[in-house]
């Protein structure tokens, strides 16, 4: 049954407005409760858990069930739409074609679906599961649900991302493998919590490392004696010791003690907590710097669902990519809410190595792929980098057993002074105008293993989205021999050098310029700078111009960045001018970039041959959403994902087009890099390109007048010996 449904102004929750306003964020009322692309909630998981674990046939195979991830069936556009359009406010239905006789509306949206990737520890095998997931309570009662299982497969010869929990039982296993202990008594270490097992995925190099069996290559660690309660144990890595695990028996099916190589001595810089670096002296110039917003902030909040500074846009998150984007639009005046990009995230990354040597050349992490960039991310209750008025959203996941886990205060929400927006004087009256920027900034940092990234997302009030990536932590270190060097990396300490590598990210935008849902007429366009040729045109010799091409098929869209050119790409909407008869559109601006510096036939291109160039544009395609595969763990196929997908050579003329940007970094460790790195960045820009009339940002008001140094006492106080005078 369908029923005629019109949009109605939305009834205030007076305890929920009243509570949100001692908190200073403006609550926007709730027409349901979970919005299509709302992440699953806690209940949600449990109840898909429950219902894969009661689908086995025998207590034997439901005991040997683990679940790797448990995430939202994203639905087709046009059920997002139509969410938007009438069940969620604000309300747009100008997001659906207009019908003759006005819209039919379904009563109901279609129910909520989890997609389940499972892995059988019996068998070994791998298999996906697809859920319905009808009403779900805040609790289950005693084995209940309310699932209803759509499909399952096997996936054969694959390896899905490894998990804490073994990652953990791993470890155990290793310093309690009579060997291993012998090997580290050999080097001085017979007190086994000192030891620190890191295990690695193994990769592909050869059929010892098929899917057939699931295997880490763990890296080892010790610390020393120190009291200190979070001393460096990266500063001593234990070489010479090759250890292969069974993740699936959890037993050590290899292991050779192949060369001894002394301990590093316990360098004196090695701890980065307050009162242990530098000789345990702390500055003590730093004063506070405070962030005040006493009115609160300018962004909205509805659940997921955000608004600020006429951008809106959903979060959602999932255990593999972390933080995503939905739904980006911009509301321009008379012009309405304008779509820019319908999903937003980052898929992927990877970290090749470049020493040669044992165990490093085995050292290319598919940091997404293998672990899950959301399933290591960080509660920012432990810490967190935001300032101001902050707003959490907390993640839910399943572990490795199937129970629930909560990562509180997962993602942050906040404001962001940027400095100046825009400003001129002019030089007749001495009149001038300055508008300060402000951004909004989503972003969420994870830890995998000895590194730390920060993923963030900035949204400006000119029309621009940033795409950023922040790189910390501790760099992952060789030993060395007394007196040797290496030319594949750094000495930073004694007995202590640190391998060249690369970090290589791999951005997804399934763009949307000026597209409502359905719509696919979007193409992308190559800028080129290019140098006029001397002649007639050219007279004075100074003339250059952007040269436009059309990237017409998958093929033909495969580029590299080229800063000598400023080469950057324009997604253009083929149907909709601005006022100079223009096609509207959004740029790529790339950032600083690389590509891989291994040879072509480097091992671990296999598996990364996205890597080969910085932008790949495809048609949306809803199975197309990770550029290794899904499962690069052991993956003994060549060019699987993005590779082998352009090989179709699709048309991009006008089109659903999904940017895939591959940026990187090349690192030479610095002894400044020691021994926590300062965080580097890399990323790029979504500019619009002709998308608006003027400039957006023109109509940003004043910010409040900043004290004015002249009137300030203490900045004019004369300073003595580089203390301020009391006068």
């Amino acid at each position: 049954m369908a029923t005629l449904i019109r949009p109605v102004d939305p009834i205030s929750d007076p305890s929920a407005t009243k509570a949100a306003a001692t908190k200073g964020i403006s609550i926007m009322p709730r027409a349901q409760t979970s919005h299509p692309l709302d992440p699953l909630s806690a209940a949600e998981i449990s109840v898909a858990v429950a219902t894969v674990r009661a689908a086995g046939a025998t207590p034997e195979v439901r005991d040997s069930v683990r679940f790797i991830e448990v995430v939202l069936v994203e639905p087709d556009k046009h059920v997002v739409a139509l969410a938007d359009a009438y069940f969620f406010p604000p309300f747009q239905p100008s997001l659906l074609p207009r019908t003759k006789g006005g819209p039919v509306i379904p009563s109901r949206l279609p129910p909520r679906q989890a997609r389940l990737v499972v892995y059988n520890k019996r068998s070994n095998e791998t298999s996906i599961w697809i859920v319905e997931l009808s009403e779900v309570h805040a609790a289950t009662r005693g084995g209940h649900h309310r699932g209803k299982v759509i499909s399952s497969k096997v996936v054969p010869n694959v390896q899905p991302p490894m998990d804490a929990m073994e990652y953990a039982e791993c470890e155990a296993v290793v310093k309690d493998f009579p060997p291993f202990r012998e090997a580290m008594k050999k080097r001085g270490i017979e007190d086994m919590d000192l030891v620190m097992v890191d295990p690695w995925c193994v990769g592909y190099y050869s059929n010892a490392d098929a899917p057939s069996r699931r295997l880490a290559k763990p890296l080892i660690f010790c610390r020393t004696e120190s009291d200190c309660p979070m001393e460096n144990g990266y500063a001593r890595p234990v070489e010479g010791i090759h250890v292969l695990v069974d993740m699936q028996n959890m037993v050590v099916i290899e292991f050779e003690d192949r060369k001894l190589v002394p301990l590093p001595p316990a360098d004196p810089l090695r701890n980065y907590t307050a009162g242990e670096t530098r000789g345990g002296v702390d500055r003590s110039d730093v004063k506070p710097l405070q962030i005040i917003q006493p009115e609160g902030p300018s962004f909205r909040v509805n659940g997921n669902f955000i608004e600020w500074q006429k951008w809106n846009f959903r979060i959602g998150f999932t255990p593999r990519e972390g933080l995503v984007i939905y739904s980006v639009a911009y509301v321009d005046g008379n012009r309405g809410r304008r779509p820019v990009a319908h999903r937003l995230s980052f898929v992927e990354m990877v970290v090749p190595y470049g020493d040669p040597n044992d165990p490093h050349y085995r050292k290319n992490a598919f940091d997404a792929g293998e672990d899950g960039l959301g399933k290591n991310a960080h509660s920012l209750k432990k810490g967190c980098d935001c300032l101001g008025y902050i707003k959490y959203f907390d993640a839910h996941f399943t572990n490795f057993t199937g129970g629930v886990e909560t990562i509180e205060n997962c993602v942050c929400l906040h404001e962001e002074d940027h400095g100046i927006l825009w400003k001129h004087q002019d030089w007749r009256t001495g009149l001038a105008e300055v508008r300060r920027s402000r951004r909004l900034t989503v972003s969420f940092i994870c830890t995998v293993a000895n590194y730390e990234y920060g993923f963030f997302w900035h949204f400006y009030q000119d029309g621009k989205i940033e795409a950023e990536v922040k790189l910390t932590g501790i760099l992952s270190l060789g030993a060395l021999q007394p007196g040797e060097t290496r030319k594949y990396g750094t000495t930073i300490a004694p007995g202590l050098y640190a391998p060249v590598h690369q970090h290589f990210f791999v951005a997804r935008m399934d763009m949307a310029v000026d597209c409502k849902p359905g719509e696919a007429f979007n193409q992308v366009i190559e800028v080129n700078l290019k140098v006029e040729e001397p002649g007639k045109d050219n007279v004075h010799n100074n003339a250059f111009y952007a040269e436009e091409e059309l990237l017409r098929s998958e093929l033909q869209a495969m580029r590299d960045c080229n800063p000598l050119s400023a080469r950057h790409w324009i997604v253009r909407n083929t149907r909709n001018v601005n006022r100079t008869g223009q096609l509207t559109g959004f740029k790529l601006v790339p950032g600083s970039n690389c590509l891989p510096l291994a040879g072509s036939e480097a091992k671990f291109l296999r598996r990364a041959a996205f890597l080969k160039h910085n932008l790949w544009v495809t048609p949306y395609a809803r199975e197309e959403m990770y550029p290794g595969g899904e499962f690069p763990n052991q993956n003994p196929r060549v060019g699987e994902g993005l590779a082998t997908w352009v090989k179709k050579n699709r048309p991009l003329e006008e089109a659903d087009v999904v940017l895939w940007y591959v940026f990187g970094v090349t690192h030479v460790p610095r002894l400044e890099d020691w021994p926590v790195m300062p965080v580097e960045r890399i990323g790029f820009m979504l500019m619009p390109h002709g998308f608006f009339n003027c400039s957006p940002a023109v109509d940003v008001p004043p910010s409040a007048t900043d004290l004015d140094l002249k009137d300030n006492d203490i900045a004019t106080k004369p300073i003595q010996n580089g203390i301020i005078a009391k006068l």
